[in-house]
């Protein structure tokens, strides 16, 4: 009985990683996909210092779904602002590199989401006066400006900061999340914002220096970037990764990365 049950397992497994749709001729016909991607936001996505090897949840990600659509993945590094025009003068299919779904990137491309996180405060521990999110307030706070989290905390301390008569938190761009921290150690900004799903493995690797500071302000969708003139590469992604949520594949990675916070059931496109 265990074997029959095994059997029926294994081959619902088999039919669901074939149930998806076609991947567009010119795709099939090279016999790969190409993946913009910018590694310097482990866990997500780096290079193994050890080795200086691409890894991460997005690579082990994509290897894994270039897998399952039957072609092999290329990986080209690309800086994140020429990502999406990378991706609409068709020099990569994709772009898996960490992305936040937002509705300005959406006039370009579509996003197929797969994780879900949100942006955090974190400064350095020796920090005494900053415990709580509203003592950032009239305090400089690094993030990358690549990302919507500029906007984002303006936003929250119009809400935190001067709703309540306290002083604005001065948001200082930086080219990315690994220089804010440089910016932060050097103690040139007060705190910093990133992704709540990379300060885990940041916090990991310098013990007892770092510390968070509330809880994400707000909650957003990571997706896998195609363009919008190309629904059929669209539709080939998203049920090749539901596929890999029905059988356990996508879960697994999550685990390795220990991100299974980050988790969705169900592939959504644009946030629907």
């Amino acid at each position: 009985m265990k074997k029959l049950i095994l059997s029926s397992v294994l081959m619902g497994i088999a039919v669901c990683a074939q149930a998806t749709a076609e991947l567009p001729a010119a795709i099939k016909a090279k016999g790969e996909i190409v993946a913009a991607i910018k590694p310097n936001y482990p866990p997500m996505d780096f290079r193994d210092p050890a080795t200086n090897e691409l890894t991460g949840f997005d690579y082990d990600l994509g290897t894994a779904l270039a897998e399952r659509l039957g072609v092999k993945i290329k990986w080209q590094e690309t800086s994140f602002e020429q990502m999406i025009s990378a991706l609409t003068t068709k020099r990569v299919d994709i772009i898996l590199s960490g992305m936040t779904d937002t509705k300005e990137r959406q006039k370009a491309i579509t996003f197929v989401d797969y994780f879900v996180s949100g942006p955090q405060f974190y400064t350095l521990q020796s920090r005494t006066d900053l415990n709580e999110t509203t003592d950032l307030c009239g305090k400089k706070v690094g993030t990358s400006r690549a990302t919507t989290w500029p906007d984002e905390i303006a936003e929250w301390s119009k809400a935190n900061c001067e709703a309540a008569g306290k002083p604005a938190v001065v948001v200082m761009g930086s080219e990315g999340s690994a220089d804010a921290r440089t910016q932060l150690r050097q103690r040139r900004i007060d705190a910093a914002m990133q992704g709540s799903e990379t300060l885990p493995y940041i916090m990991s690797l310098d013990k007892n220096s770092l510390k968070t500071l509330g809880h994400a302000i707000s909650t957003q969708f990571t997706g896998l970037g195609v363009s919008n003139a190309n629904p059929e590469l669209t539709k080939a992604v998203a049920e090749a990764l539901q596929s890999m949520i029905a059988d356990g594949s996508y879960h697994a990675i999550l685990k390795k990365w220990d991100l299974e916070k980050g988790a969705v059931e169900r592939v959504t496109i644009n946030g629907q």
